[in-house]
């Protein structure tokens, strides 16, 4: 797999039936490695071990729905109240950041109302703080490291 924009991690790895799972820390489980989850893993372990979120704050793939359609949202970091703190979209690296990757994770924000949202594709990383009240969000240079607020 490419090398990303992330510190180096540990992973473990699998190999059966000539494909190449990495593990899940959240979910606890072999994950068929494809380029895509390779920069989720890459983000989870960032989000743990360099910004230090409890991993028991942490979901990753699950469902929600957006306008009836159902969709599957790749972070979520939840603050201690049950509030989501950070939605993170993540791409694979040949897929290019574009104004429609922020309309897609917008779109799930208007059911998530996260603080932060992370778009990344494993080379190129944004980040943003919503402000409700203004209705935009701002561009950060990183996401905050965990606090117990």
């Amino acid at each position: 797999m490419l090398d990303l924009n992330f510190p180096k991690f540990s992973f473990r790895f699998k190999n059966s039936e000539n494909k190449v799972s990495i593990f899940d820390v959240i979910r606890k489980k072999f994950i068929v490695l494809q380029p895509e989850e390779w920069v989720r893993q890459h983000c989870i372990h960032y989000l743990i071990e360099v910004k230090n979120y409890p991993i028991s704050l942490i979901n990753v793939e699950k469902e929600l729905k957006v306008n009836d359609l159902k969709k599957r949202y790749d972070i979520v970091v939840f603050n201690t109240d049950g509030s989501i703190k950070l939605i993170v979209e993540c791409k694979a690296p040949k897929i290019k950041i574009s104004q429609d990757t922020f309309d897609q994770i917008a779109r799930y924000n208007l059911t998530l109302n996260a603080d932060y949202l992370m778009v990344t594709n494993g080379i190129n990383h944004y980040y943003c703080k919503m402000d409700f009240e203004a209705e935009h969000y701002q561009f950060l240079r990183d996401i905050p490291e965990y606090s117990q607020q």
